[in-house]
């Protein structure tokens, strides 16, 4: 009887690592086929709607639309000038300058405080807190909270509030970015540079940011795309308007608030321009991206 257990042993120990070999690969087959199909879905999704912007956008955009300023035309009167979105381009490209020069060098500095002084310090933990907060908050909040603090003490609407409001949002993703691509700085790089002589200033002006470079012109570039396409907070603080206008003290055009205002109007003619400003938006900030990352290459 013992033989026959010690005999039967080594096969029921190979059916059950036979069937359990079985189930894993038939589990890492679903899970790869499910991984597969959620790309495709995802793809098919991405193609059809820049499928849509190209076709849509493509049809509307002209030198008329990139240039001139809103127009209250209406469909099939050839009498009425056509509008366009050149006040609300120059708008955007005014307030998202002023945005990222203004996020970016605070948010290069406190991500450099955090990754550099206050690793694990107290006050490092609640500013990376506060930080992250930030990156995850609504922007209507930030809209709302610019407004209660620059709208109504200046009595209207201006391009400065736009623009403090978009430079909000720049900096918790520059102090990420920054932060993260600092700590991926080895120690030993750190410590040559100190050994030297050197005061730690330089090390970290010098040597850590020369070597996080690209990291942080990514993070740059990713705030900035963030707020090329942002309405919420212009609607409570530049409010935008019909005209050209570079007096920051007033309310200003942006291309989000164009294209969201002429998308509402019901007209035919409006729409189409408004498909093409998310067309310019989208091909501008694509455009950007392409270029920083030939920049960085060549500099490399």
């Amino acid at each position: 009887m013992s033989a026959t257990t010690f005999s039967d042993a080594p096969q029921k120990n190979f059916a059950a690592s036979r069937a359990l070999g079985r189930r894993r690969r038939a589990m890492d087959a679903a899970v790869r086929w499910a991984c597969i199909g959620a790309t495709v879905i995802g793809l098919v999704f991405l193609a059809s709607i820049l499928a849509t912007l190209l076709w849509r956008g493509l049809a509307a955009l002209d030198w008329i639309v990139m240039t001139a300023e809103f127009q209250p035309t209406r469909y099939g009167d050839d009498t009425l000038p056509k509008g366009g979105l050149g006040h609300a381009i120059l708008g955007t490209l005014i307030q998202t300058a002023i945005a990222t020069a203004i996020g970016t060098p605070i948010g290069i500095l406190v991500g450099t405080y955090l990754a550099e002084y206050a690793r694990n310090s107290q006050l490092g933990q609640a500013v990376r807190f506060v930080s992250d907060v930030l990156l995850s908050a609504p922007s209507i909040l930030i809209g709302l909270f610019i407004y209660q603090l620059v709208v109504l003490p200046m009595g209207g609407f201006s391009g400065i509030a736009g623009a403090l409001a978009l430079a909000i949002i720049v900096i918790p993703v520059v102090v990420r970015t920054t932060e993260d691509m600092l700590q991926l700085i080895p120690n030993t790089l750190r410590e040559a540079v100190v050994a030297l002589g050197a005061p730690k200033w330089k090390m970290i002006t010098l040597v850590a940011w020369r070597a996080a470079l690209s990291g942080i012109v990514t993070g740059i570039l990713l705030a900035f795309a963030r707020i090329a396409g942002e309405t919420a907070p212009l609607l409570l603080t530049s409010f935008g308007n019909s005209v050209f206008s570079n007096d920051l003290g007033k309310a200003m055009a942006s291309l989000p608030i164009a294209i969201y205002q002429q998308a509402n109007s019901g007209f035919p003619d409006l729409i189409e321009i408004a498909w093409a400003g998310a067309l310019i938006v989208t091909v501008g900030v694509l455009l950007i991206n392409i270029a920083a990352r030939v920049l960085l290459r060549k500099r490399k």
